[in-house]
């Protein structure tokens, strides 16, 4: 399987890049487009419609490209993958139905092929990772005795927070799970979700929550305590009485599990009136959470030597690479965001693609599938 990579800052010179990258040697089949909400997606679907090549589309927070990032551009993947490989899928979903939504792409995936694996993006703010990833490994069902691959990122819309969505060759929608159904058999599927963040200071428990809404840390105001541990000063954009946290993605929560990592959870929104925080994935009540220092270069040895650990030798290799990169990230990482996304390109040595997520899916060191946030998730994809 052939892949290329191509870049463009507007619709008429991706255009001219896809007709330059397709000869009589490479005729793809599928389309890995990440987009800024700046661009005419309309116009890079009918491009590429008339070229009966699928598309696996989503809105970004900033793009990156083989190493190279961007910003209100396109960033596109060309890939001859045999059709018979792989199969999309666009369904509609809500803040009410995404589990339910999500169980029924599990069910597809697997009437699909003996062996999916499952690259997905989600459109809009609200929807809840948990439930996506949940619904999916139950639709998948266990009988296969095996944990069903998940990886993706939610579709970002260049930290407006406002309407973020997912699209395919002839649909487009901001609460959608669009998702590339890859059949493992024919295709090596593999990756990892890592972030190198490090945690400070005792353990606090969460006291009240709800969902994704954190009430009270330690019997006190969540954005209470949040703003007094940490000591910074945080840039409101109000909106009515929910506020945007940018500045807090600088310093996650990591939420402690039992026989399992932490899993990291940003506080992107704060309420003013009750002062509770509320972040990107659930964080139960009763739990135990901790703060996250800014990362460094350590964070990033860190997901290097992670995402090294999923090749088998040093040998192996990779016919393309797709990265979900949460925008936090590159806030916290700043000019050293390069260096990560070169790194890990490095292991593999392939054409790579990605965004800037709003949040990620995939699996963790311990294999367990789960919505993460402020992470890195890498896959590596293999003709067998």
């Amino acid at each position: 399987m052939t892949s290329k990579t191509i870049k463009a800052s507007s619709t008429e010179a991706i255009s001219n890049e896809i007709d330059k990258a397709i000869s009589d040697d490479f005729r793809p089949t599928l389309a890995i487009v990440f987009l800024s909400v700046k661009q005419d997606c309309e116009s890079v679907r009918s491009i590429l419609n008339t070229k009966n090549i699928t598309i696996f589309g989503a809105t970004t927070s900033g793009e990156f490209i083989d190493g190279q990032i961007e910003e209100g551009g396109i960033v596109l993947m060309l890939l001859d993958m045999d059709l018979a490989y792989f199969k999309l899928e666009f369904i509609e979903a809500s803040t009410q139905n995404g589990f339910e939504s999500a169980k029924k792409l599990g069910v597809i995936g697997k009437s699909s092929f003996n062996n999916p694996a499952f690259l997905i993006a989600t459109g809009g703010v609200a929807l809840d990772g948990e439930h996506i990833v949940n619904g999916i490994t139950e639709g998948f069902g266990n009988s296969q005795n095996k944990e069903v691959t998940i990886f993706g990122g939610k579709a970002g819309d260049d930290l407006l927070l406002e309407a973020p969505f997912v699209f395919t060759n002839d649909k487009s929608k901001e609460n959608a799970l669009v998702a590339l159904i890859i059949d493992e058999d024919k295709i090596d599927v593999r990756g990892i979700a890592t972030c190198g963040w490090k945690p400070i200071g005792t353990a606090k428990t969460v006291t009240k929550s709800e969902g994704n809404v954190v009430y009270t840390i330690d019997d006190k105001p969540a954005l209470d305590m949040l703003l007094k541990y940490l000591g910074i000063e945080v840039t409101f954009e109000v909106k009515d009485e929910v506020v945007s946290l940018l500045s807090s993605w600088y310093y996650p929560l990591q939420l402690e599990r039992e026989n399992a990592e932490p899993v990291i959870r940003s506080a992107m929104f704060a309420n003013c009136k009750d002062r509770s925080i509320i972040c990107a994935g659930n964080v139960p009540q009763g739990s135990k959470v901790k703060f996250s220092l800014p990362p460094d270069f350590d964070s990033i040895d860190t997901v290097v030597s992670d995402c090294e650990s999923i090749k088998n030798n040093t040998q192996a290799q990779a016919d393309a690479l797709i990265m979900f990169s949460c925008v936090s990230r590159h806030l916290s990482f700043g000019v050293l965001m390069k260096d990560e996304i070169e790194q890990v390109q490095q292991v593999w040595n392939a054409p790579m693609v990605g965004f800037f997520t709003y949040g990620e899916f995939g699996r963790s060191r311990t294999g367990k599938n789960e919505y993460h946030n402020n992470t890195c998730c890498i896959v590596a994809l293999k003709e067998k």
